[in-house]
């Protein structure tokens, strides 16, 4: 899923759990995948790197034909600017990109300056 995320996609959401510091990320990728378990880390199959994910309450229930948990991840891949700063995303952002400064459980990410145009030219738009 992208970036388009509705707080009724995250209803079940208790805490959001970050596996690495999301303050030094311009951007994270967030997306829904489909778990066994609602409260564990889940498995991670992408390229990149996971680096946060969804906790959810004792209320979430399985979908009742696959019997698994939608819940929220964010992560990274390979080519993304925290690993390649002045590689295809310099400038620009994913379309399921968004600020990590603007994740809590229940809401979605939101798209800010820094997320879509990177820090440093932030910082040089405030100079």
């Amino acid at each position: 899923m992208s970036s388009l995320l509705t707080e009724s996609d995250l209803s079940h959401e208790e805490e959001v759990v970050w596996l690495e510091n999301p303050s030094g990320l311009d951007y994270v990728r967030q997306a829904l995948d489909k778990t066994r378990r609602r409260n564990t880390k889940p498995p991670y199959a992408r390229d990149g790197r996971m680096v946060g994910y969804a906790l959810l309450d004792d209320n979430a229930s399985p979908d009742p034909d696959s019997g698994l948990y939608k819940r929220r991840v964010f992560f990274l891949l390979p080519h993304d600017r925290d690993s390649l700063p002045d590689g295809l995303y310099r400038e620009g952002a994913p379309g399921e990109a968004v600020d990590p400064r603007t994740i809590a459980p229940k809401k979605p990410g939101a798209k800010t300056p820094r997320s879509q145009s990177g820090s440093v030219a932030i910082a040089t738009s405030a100079s």
